[in-house]
């Protein structure tokens, strides 16, 4: 704020549009040798005896106990037992955030530690966790009252988006996050997680079922985020420059809220985080307004100083560790990577056909099966146990294989 008496801004105001960029590029990609993962697992919960009912937020908070997040009121929430920490989502979706490992084997272990534990404590209360990337089985439900869940709800209901609504309250995903690399391979690494986007979603779909009916798509939970507005949820555009091509999306974003000291916190219609700089609102944003703005954006790639993959549904039980293990193995080698992106390339930008049709669409089936192919070849890179990676080479083969009744049947 300025001060009174004094021309000068406080130093966290953004008044430049020039300072907005040079802050988001500045944070979105830390570089460095590519050392670390980290995995975020995501499932719906449903009262075990009667899945299609909905929980209460209570219920949750009962179950969880000491584990339960802040937004469940819990002050101090404690680390589950393999350091991952659990989150609740606006439906009641939880998740698993492992801290970061370098390697995959101890993240493998502790998140596997973790899964089973939290689905045990749950259970405990009757609770039981879903098997996919969206509610088979009820319509979307809001039961955690939070004022950026509330203003979210507020913004997709006056766009007229039921397909926010789901995506809220009715879809779970599985999220990879690796190292951004040293500065000369930062774009090859973030252009290379783009391309071998449709090839990975279309291999790991596993929500065409919502609310008890078929949505027609390979991935429900996809179409869900194709449904709100592509300045928010779209993939960034390709740059040269991602950091900068990064920045450009952000700024270009329509504001979801701005945060206010209230329990109601404004949604401003159309106003985008550019506009804002230029004077669109009341008073100017700060450094933290433009940080929290970065946490309502859902691309398919997400920078946070490290890559972070959303592009992949949920999985059933523990098969989550394929596609992760997947990424590693073509992201352990700079020479894996740029052989896996030209695989990719052909498929590189048909993330509708991919969602919608999955593996049933020729050219990304192609696609990923050549990815697939080429990570199993290098699963030796990931450091994981023989049995380990033979039980990710089976559930690779298996849902590449799977597929091949349903092109050729198209192919007719």
């Amino acid at each position: 704020m300025t001060t009174p008496g004094s021309e000068t801004p406080a130093s966290d105001e953004l008044l430049r549009l020039d300072d907005a960029a040079e802050h988001v590029a500045g944070i979105c990609f830390k570089t460095g040798p590519p050392r670390r993962l980290g995995v975020e697992l995501e499932w719906t919960t449903h009262p075990a005896r009667r899945p299609a009912g909905h929980l209460r937020a209570a219920d949750l908070g009962h179950a969880l106990g000491p584990y339960a997040p802040t937004a469940l009121g819990n002050p101090e929430p404690v680390p589950l037992p393999g350091g991952g920490t659990v989150t609740l989502e606006p439906g009641g979706q939880v998740e698993i955030s492992s801290a970061p490992a370098t390697s995959l084997t101890a993240l493998y272990e502790a998140v596997s530690l973790d899964q089973a534990y939290l689905a045990d404590l749950l259970a405990r209360s009757g609770i039981s966790l879903g098997g996919h990337g969206l509610d088979p089985h009820r319509k979307p439900v809001r039961i955690l009252d939070t004022p950026r869940y509330a203003a979210m709800h507020r913004a997709f209901d006056r766009a007229g988006s039921r397909a926010g609504r789901t995506m809220m309250c009715s879809t779970a995903g599985l999220q990879v996050c690796l190292d951004a690399g040293p500065p000369h391979r930062v774009a090859a690494r973030w252009a290379a997680l783009h391309d071998l986007g449709p090839p990975l979603l279309a291999t790991f779909a596993t929500s065409r079922t919502h609310a008890g009916r078929d949505t027609g798509w390979a991935s429900g939970r996809m179409a869900a985020w194709h449904g709100i507005d592509a300045r928010r949820s779209g993939p960034v555009p390709r740059s040269a420059d991602p950091a900068a091509g990064w920045a450009a999306y952000a700024l270009d974003a329509p504001l979801l809220c701005v945060r206010g000291d209230g329990g109601v916190w404004e949604t401003p219609d159309g106003v985008t985080f550019a506009d804002w700089v230029r004077g669109a609102l009341s008073r100017p944003p700060t450094v933290d307004d433009l940080d929290y703005h970065l946490s309502t954006l859902f691309p398919p790639v997400r920078p946070r100083g490290y890559l972070e993959v959303r592009y992949l549904d949920a999985q059933p039980g523990g098969e989550w560790i394929a596609p992760l293990a997947m990424l590693a193995a073509l992201f352990a080698d700079d020479a894996v990577t740029d052989a896996a992106r030209d695989l990719a390339a052909p498929a590189a930008d048909r993330w509708l056909d991919a969602a919608r049709d999955g593996l049933a669409d020729p050219v990304v089936a192609a696609c990923a099966a050549d990815v697939a192919d080429l990570a199993c070849r290098h699963l030796d890179r990931t450091g994981l146990p023989g049995p380990v990676r033979d039980t990710v080479a089976d559930i690779v083969d298996r849902r590449v294989r799977d597929a091949a009744p349903l092109r050729k049947d198209l192919s007719r």
